[in-house]
């Protein structure tokens, strides 16, 4: 069985990961959401060059198009779903900590939210 990917939404409604695709040009958009069909495909099975676990359960989905690079925040939940919870466009070397941090404040409100039962 295939993962499904959901956006983060905020108690508003906002989704930062829709709002993110849509900021950026129409190549590195559909190359993204070609690699984001894919995460669906392989899931946790997703590597190297494409995906790569950073701390805590929060993985990272590497997008390069030409001289760009853009980058989507997500983590696994039970029952083969992925949430998507913030993207960039990467300008240095490692990755921002405070995106590692919004990633993982972004969960944890999910989660509160999403509890089973």
């Amino acid at each position: 069985m295939a993962f499904e990917i959901e956006f983060y939404s905020s108690e508003d409604g906002r989704e930062p990961v829709a709002e993110f695709l849509d900021s950026l040009d129409s190549k590195m958009s559909a190359k993204l959401v070609g690699l984001m069909e894919i995460l669906e495909e392989k899931g946790t099975e997703l590597r190297m060059p494409y995906s790569e676990h950073l701390e805590d359960g929060i993985f990272e989905l590497r997008c390069k198009q030409g001289s760009n690079i853009t980058r989507v925040m997500y983590f696994f939940y039970v029952g083969k779903k992925i949430v998507a919870t913030n993207g960039f466009v990467k300008k240095t070397q490692k990755t921002p900590a405070k995106e590692l941090k919004l990633a993982k404040e972004r969960r944890a409100d999910w989660l509160s939210r999403h509890k089973e039962g």
